[in-house]
């Protein structure tokens, strides 16, 4: 019976983590797409004077356009923001259900949850 339990722990501990990891796949996939928007964004903002310039057009060409994409930034970052704390909340939930010591790869260096859960089952 205990060996039954531990085997049931084991799975739904295992089941737990294969969700967690679809969801900070998304999660960094979101992250990065909302830096590539801000980083887009910001390229076509600095193209329109550059291009006016590069042309010898007046000030006024594309001065609406250049309002327009600037208009969208505040907008970017907010969401950048929110998709932060997003990741802080996820962070929380994820040692709500038990997976505190797991950690899930990322670009910015954390080590990738295979490793971390083949240490964690050889310390169990």
């Amino acid at each position: 019976a205990d060996v039954r339990l531990r085997r049931r722990r084991f799975i739904l501990r295992k089941q737990r983590i294969e969700a967690a990891e679809k969801v900070a796949e998304k999660l960094f996939e979101a992250e990065n797409a909302v830096d590539q928007a801000i980083i887009r964004a910001a390229e076509l903002a600095a193209s329109i004077p550059t291009a006016r310039t590069e042309a010898g057009l007046s000030a006024v060409v594309g001065q609406d356009a250049l309002d327009e994409v600037v208009k969208t930034l505040p907008a970017l970052v907010a969401g950048r923001k929110a998709l932060i704390e997003t990741h802080n909340q996820l962070d929380r939930t994820k040692t709500e259900i038990g997976l505190r010591e797991v950690a899930f790869g990322t670009p910015n260096g954390k080590p990738p949850a295979h490793a971390i859960l083949r240490a964690v089952e050889e310390a169990a």
